[in-house]
């Protein structure tokens, strides 16, 4: 087996400040000063330099809703009483005209990032107060959003405080912009010995990555190895993309009128549709693979009624049709890597099972959206090691992998 390392949050941030926003600070009626508030405790984080210091920074918004917007643009750390050196220093932290937009997309109550990168780069993240946005950033950078109440935070991420990162995080990671380096290229060429330069279908992808990793067993836990595949797989997927998106930049983009805009637009759209329709097929490959482990009778995509195809139907299509067959003996179990607003589709996917279930590894879903699922009968099934990333009365209610899977079982033993 090649040994490969996961990596930690730490290998991209050094720590990170979080408050929440005032009305004075994101309202332009308000005030137009173009300033953060109460961020003395910064020079934890920034320090206490004798004179005004420029800090490269990319603003971002982010909300439920999948808007998301951002800028490159600069803050400014000065000691506003540097000329007065009789008076404790005080630290001020402006930004630059062209970051307003961004800022005035939040409101008061939201909460405010300031995330300092290796490089010493700025990250200035904005997301809504009570969101599931919200809920992640605060799970990968472990802190609770209650704690801000209080007072801002500043904490550095290292030790006790830095977070493996695995599946779950880097889909947060991609969210915010920040582009997480493939760290096992010693399998570049055994992916190169058996696909070559190119990507072959995902199951059999899929197949490679569980092949691969060696200390795995199908008959572990269900939670902790369907992670580990996922993982496995994402990285291997991104060793051979950047291989051959690198062959690809090589050869340059050129047609007889000089510049192939068009073809590389095409190219770049067509590497971001692939990492996104993927992740939810690999997630199947492998959760189906588990469940012929276990003896666990399914069918994968059959059609039920208005040309809905559940992603998992138990105990099989004919069941389902054959009208003596009792409801609660069926089971529907929906998929997606992350949920966002789509996990309404699942609801409409087989009208004969009243609580359908929805596996994700999507964490910290709020819980308005949580609450919603519960209300029209959806249940919402994570692998274990993400149930931390959600509230005391969520955990209560989440089922794990292997909860399901007891489920399933008990139904078909039946």
């Amino acid at each position: 087996m090649i040994e490969y390392k996961k990596g930690y949050l730490s290998d991209y941030f050094q720590g990170f400040a979080a408050k929440r926003l005032t009305s004075v600070e994101v309202n332009p009626r308000r005030s137009n000063q173009h300033e953060f508030q109460g961020v003395n405790r910064l020079r934890q984080l920034l320090g206490t330099p004798a004179e005004k210091v420029q800090f490269k920074a990319r603003f971002i918004w982010l909300d439920d809703e999948g808007n998301a917007e951002s800028v490159e643009s600069f803050v400014t750390w000065s000691d506003v009483r540097r000329d007065n050196p009789e008076r404790s220093p005080e630290y001020h932290l402006y930004y630059s005209a062209e970051s307003e937009e961004i800022v005035h997309r939040a409101s008061e109550g939201d909460l405010l990032a300031v995330c300092r990168h290796k490089s010493g780069d700025l990250l200035i993240v904005l997301v809504p107060a009570e969101s599931t946005v919200e809920r992640q950033l605060a799970w990968l950078l472990d802190f609770s959003p209650e704690v801000l109440e209080a007072r801002p935070l500043v904490q550095e991420i290292e030790g006790k405080n830095d977070r493996e990162l695995g599946i779950s995080t880097r889909f947060i990671l991609d969210e915010l912009g920040v582009e997480t380096e493939e760290i096992s290229p010693s399998y570049l060429e055994l992916l190169l010995e058996r696909f070559g330069a190119s990507f072959p279908s995902t199951r059999i992808f899929s197949c490679f990555a569980r092949e691969s990793l060696k200390d795995i067993s199908v008959n572990d836990d269900p939670d902790e190895i369907l992670l580990a595949w996922m993982d496995h797989e994402e990285k291997l997927f991104r060793t051979l993309e950047k291989h051959i998106v690198s062959v690809r930049l090589k050869e340059g983009f050129y047609d007889e009128g000089g510049a192939d805009v068009d073809g590389f637009i095409k190219f770049s759209l067509g590497v971001q549709n692939r990492r996104k329709s993927r992740a939810g097929l690999a997630l199947e490959n492998h959760l189906e693979n588990i469940f012929q482990a276990r003896n666990i009778r399914y069918v994968r995509g059959a059609k039920t009624e208005h040309n809905a195809r559940p992603d998992f139907l138990f105990p099989s299509l004919d069941a389902y049709q054959e009208i003596s067959f009792p409801d609660e003996f069926l089971s529907i179990l929906g998929v997606k890597s992350t949920c966002k607003d789509r996990w309404r589709q699942v609801l409409s996917e087989g009208q004969r099972v009243k609580t359908k279930h929805l596996l994700t590894l999507e964490p910290g879903i709020s819980e308005n959206q949580t609450n919603e699922m519960r209300a029209n009968s959806l249940q919402l099934v994570l692998p274990e090691s993400l149930h931390d990333s959600y509230s005391r009365e969520q955990r209560e209610w989440l089922f794990s992998l292997k909860d399901f899977i007891s489920h399933v079982l008990g139904l078909q033993e039946r």
